[in-house]
Parts: structure tokens; C-alpha cells; sequence
């Protein structure tokens, strides 16, 4: 041992630069937000409540294909679909468990018609369980509260892909759409 590391441990040399800086920090003005009178403003692409996408006619987005389900790490959606006219799948139910999300967003990832969405609302209590039970009304009706008109066109154009402008066009000589070398 060193005496600089002997007269460190006999006067206490850390605790008294924590102290310090305790002291310091209690007379600098604090930063938290008094929640209900000061809320911040959700930034753009926030994790909150679930909504299914309207497309242009009004009607609901999602083909009951099952991936958003099945890329779920909590299981927390339930689809439910029959055989509708033409041999098409139709959407019976479609259901979220919003206590049991952890908002991985996973479900958007994998959805390839961007028919489910995460809004930037994320305040929202109740006290029983059945209201964060959501159906395929209420997640509508979420996409209509919160995301509809303008916002949504911005929420596909800023967060969603890919687009079709990703892709490269393949010309007949098997190269990509870009410049010759």
C-alpha cells in the first residue's frame, strides 16, 4: 500500500467527493416533470397503443394471415378468421392482450400489409383487466382516434417498409437498375 492510498482510506478522500457532489446536485434545480400538469409530447415512431390500419374504403387492412401472431414473443394476440366468399380469408376476431405486450413492435415488423400499428398515445389506465382486452372494434377505433387522416400517410411514409422503390429493377442482361461499370 502507497501512502497516497493510506491517506486516501484514513480521510475518507471518496466519500467525501460523493458527498460533494450530493450537496451540489441538491441546490441545482431538479428536472423532474409534475406528470399531470407537464406532459411531454410523443416523439415520432413512440411504442403505445396497438391500432388496426383502415385502407382507403374504410375497411380494416389486415387479411388474417397470422404473422403478427406468430412473431409475438408474449402471445398476447389471438386471431381468429373463416372461409369467406371467393375462398377468402375473412377476419373474424382479432384481439389483443395489452397487458401481456411488451411493445417490441415485432408485430409491425412482420405484418407485410401494415395492417397493425403502434400509436404514440401511451396514456391509458383503467382499473380492471377487461379494458386492455382489445378487439378488432376498439383497435379500429383506435386507428381513428389517433392515427387517421394525415398522420397515418406520415406514419407509413416515415416508419414503414420496405417500399417498392427499394427494390432494384433487373434488366434482361441480369444486372440491377443501377449505373454500368
Amino acid at each position: 500500500m502507497t501512502l497516497k492510498d493510506f491517506i486516501k482510506k484514513i480521510f475518507f478522500v471518496e466519500i467525501l467527493q460523493g458527498l460533494a457532489l450530493t450537496f451540489k446536485t441538491m441546490v441545482s434545480p431538479s428536472v423532474t416533470r409534475q406528470y399531470p400538469d407537464e406532459r411531454r409530447e410523443p416523439f415520432p415512431g413512440s411504442r403505445g397503443l396497438h391500432a388496426l390500419a383502415r385502407n382507403a374504403d374504410g375497411n380494416a387492412k389486415c387479411v388474417g394471415c397470422g404473422l403478427c401472431a406468430a412473431m409475438c414473443p408474449s402471445q398476447c394476440i389471438h386471431i381468429y378468421t373463416s372461409e369467406g366468399e371467393d375462398n377468402k380469408k375473412v377476419v373474424d376476431r382479432y384481439e389483443i392482450d395489452v397487458l401481456r405486450c411488451v411493445f417490441c413492435a415485432f408485430c409491425v415488423e412482420a405484418c407485410p400489409y401494415g395492417a397493425i400499428v403502434l400509436t404514440d398515445h401511451y396514456e391509458y389506465s383503467d382499473f380492471t383487466r377487461e379494458a386492455f382486452y382489445y378487439t378488432k372494434d376498439r383497435l379500429l377505433d383506435n386507428w381513428d382516434k389517433y392515427m387517421a387522416g394525415p398522420k397515418g400517410e406520415e406514419y407509413f411514409e416515415k416508419f414503414w417498409g420496405p417500399k417498392s422503390g427499394d427494390f432494384a429493377v433487373v434488366n434482361n442482361n441480369g444486372s440491377g437498375g443501377g449505373e454500368d461499370k
